[in-house]
């Protein structure tokens, strides 16, 4: 029989299982993303020469490539970026220009 140790180490490993594979929310403000909205700009008007602008890729450079897209879907759905865009193009614009990559198969929640 198993011991109360191990019994309460198995019931902690299964509850933080759950907790860390939850769906995952933009951990920044949203607000800030409108950063974006200059990158989104330069890179659809880009004169040969000109280098991107980098704000939007700082904030989004420390987080990994899902809530980088999650945190940009929000921004792009909420139009905070004061644009009528394709969302699925313009987060793979933003996203490959700031070294990221848009999960296989993810679609904007």
């Amino acid at each position: 029989m198993a011991s109360r140790a191990q019994v309460s180490t198995s019931l902690l490993v299964a509850l933080n299982l759950v907790f860390f594979t939850m769906p995952k929310y933009c951990p920044l403000d949203t607000l800030k993303l409108g950063v974006c909205a200059n990158l989104l700009n330069d890179l659809v008007n880009l004169v040969v020469g000109t280098p991107p602008k980098t704000p939007c890729c700082t904030l989004i450079g420390g987080l990994v490539d899902l809530d980088a897209a999650v945190c940009l879907c929000t921004a792009l759905k909420a139009n905070v970026l004061g644009l009528n865009l394709n969302v699925p193009i313009s987060l793979s614009l933003i996203l490959n220009n700031c070294g990221k990559r848009v999960p296989s198969g993810f679609q904007c929640p």
